[in-house]
């Protein structure tokens, strides 16, 4: 009896650490687009590796798929740079977040909004790793299509 007690226990311990992990990746990602809305630089800095790689896929007018690299510091500067009196916002509707030991996945659809008129939809996917206690993003790609954004 005492055998079944600790594994119930073990178990419900377990849930609970991986529900509160998958908060704090939640927490870095939503950090991420308090900074981004925020059009700051440094917060946005902060969340993420020194070497991060952020990516979209596209299709050009032949409708062939692309993979298109930016530097992370250009991604900032892209940001940083759209006027202030132009609005612009990410809406993530969902989190599906995946984590074993200090590797985390958050695969996080969006609608994003500019100048409060529809722009495009898409999917990010966000790697993370855990370094010192703390989730930072080392990894972005994202997709992006005007149809099928219901």
């Amino acid at each position: 009896m005492k055998s079944i007690l600790y594994i119930i226990v073990l178990f419900l311990c377990s849930t609970l650490t991986a529900q509160s992990e998958a908060e704090n990746v939640k927490s870095t990602i939503d950090s991420f687009f308090e900074s981004f809305h925020a059009q700051d630089a440094v917060g946005m800095k902060d969340l993420v590796s020194e070497n991060v790689v952020t990516q979209s896929i596209g299709e050009d007018q032949q409708g062939n798929t692309l993979v298109h690299k930016t530097s992370f510091s250009d991604f900032l500067k892209g940001i940083v740079s759209i006027p202030k009196n132009a609005s612009f916002k990410e809406e993530l509707l969902d989190y599906q977040i995946s984590i074993d030991g200090n590797m985390a996945n958050a695969w996080t659809p969006y609608k994003f909004y500019f100048k409060d008129k529809f722009s495009h939809c898409g999917v990010n996917s966000f790697q993370l790793v855990k370094i010192d206690g703390k989730w930072q993003i080392i990894y972005i790609i994202d997709t992006r299509r005007k149809e099928g954004c219901n």
